[in-house]
């Protein structure tokens, strides 16, 4: 949780055209506009573009997931994990995340702690009862180029968040992070391992045009990579020509 942490820099740089909006000074007024000018008036003060056009919805974000066959016996649906934005959108946002809440690795949604949201999303994961094993999968999806943004921050969190404390044993997580090849417009994967743990758990986030798949999978015989990067593949592989 460093001040001037790489992320924190990143969050900086896709909050500035905002702060470039909010600051700009008003344009001055001009004249009437007289007969000649009236059409060319009329289609400046025409409604904008959409925004979302050509964006996946959350109902479509859905479908991408991917479904129970894909897990291994013994792994069921959790339904207070499966959420989505249906066929409608939200507004973006981005929040001012001096320091970044590291505890936020620890969770499903942990794309949260680059403090950028997007206008679409669906998510849900898969437990093993048995074993406390966890799938968690999650696409979001950004206007113009935030993916990019987005995932490049996330690329750069075990730099902010070398390690954080684990509640629920007492114990310090270490958190380590490279790039994955060959997967999607760009993947990183996150490892996070505690002396309190068995196995560990992998986090990866991948890049697909204008959305961003992020995997959570906790694992008591390894440490999850392998795991995450099958799942992360499947996803991005539903996204392929559509995001």
């Amino acid at each position: 949780m460093r001040q001037t942490s790489p992320v924190v820099s990143l969050l900086a740089v896709a909050a500035l055209p905002l702060a470039l909006t909010a600051c700009s000074s008003p344009a001055p007024k001009s004249a009437a506009p007289g007969p000649a000018s009236a059409s060319a008036a009329a289609a400046a003060a025409a409604p904008s573009a959409d925004p979302n056009k050509g964006l996946l919805t959350g109902k479509q974000l859905k479908a991408a997931l991917a479904p129970a066959s894909f897990f291994a016996p013994g792994f069921t649906a959790d339904p207070a994990d499966a959420r989505d934005t249906g066929t409608t959108y939200r507004l973006p946002a981005t929040a001012d995340v001096p320091q970044p809440d590291c505890t936020k690795l620890g969770g499903t949604s942990w794309t949260d702690i680059t403090g950028i949201s997007g206008v679409s999303f669906a998510q849900d994961a898969y437990v093993n009862k048995n074993s406390s094993e966890e799938f968690a999968q999650e696409i979001d999806v950004y206007r113009d180029t935030t993916a990019t943004t987005v995932l490049d921050a996330l690329g750069q969190i075990s730099k902010a968040c070398p390690s954080y404390s684990d509640e629920a044993t007492h114990s310090t997580v270490t958190v380590t992070e490279k790039p994955l090849t060959g997967i999607g417009d760009g993947a990183w994967a996150i490892t996070e391992t505690s002396p309190a743990w068995q196995g560990g758990t992998t986090l990866v986030a991948a890049r697909v045009g204008t959305s961003v798949v992020t995997v959570l999978v906790s694992s008591s015989s390894d440490k999850g990579l392998t795991g995450a990067t099958k799942l992360t593949n499947q996803l991005v592989g539903a996204l392929k020509g559509k995001a």
